[in-house]
């Protein structure tokens, strides 16, 4: 169970942080929007560095919670 749950937090930390990054780079480099995240919520481009921040964050806990050892039930 712990892998699966991993693996989500792991790949929506992915998906959270493209879009900060992307939603970050169209807007200071380019001008435009890019992405699905600007459909949701209009924010300045330093916000977007927190979001890819978070989606950084998502993907450290899928990772860590997937190589935690699993511990015994049984104590004897």
């Amino acid at each position: 169970m712990r892998t699966t749950i991993g693996y989500t937090v792991e790949s929506i930390g992915y998906v959270v942080g493209a879009q900060g990054l992307v939603s970050f780079a169209s807007q200071t480099f380019f001008g435009t929007e890019w992405g699905w995240l600007h459909k949701v919520v209009d924010l300045p481009s330093t916000a977007y560095l927190g979001i890819l921040l978070v989606g950084l964050a998502l993907v450290a806990a899928g990772v860590r919670t997937r190589k935690q050892p699993r511990r015994s039930s049984l104590q004897g």
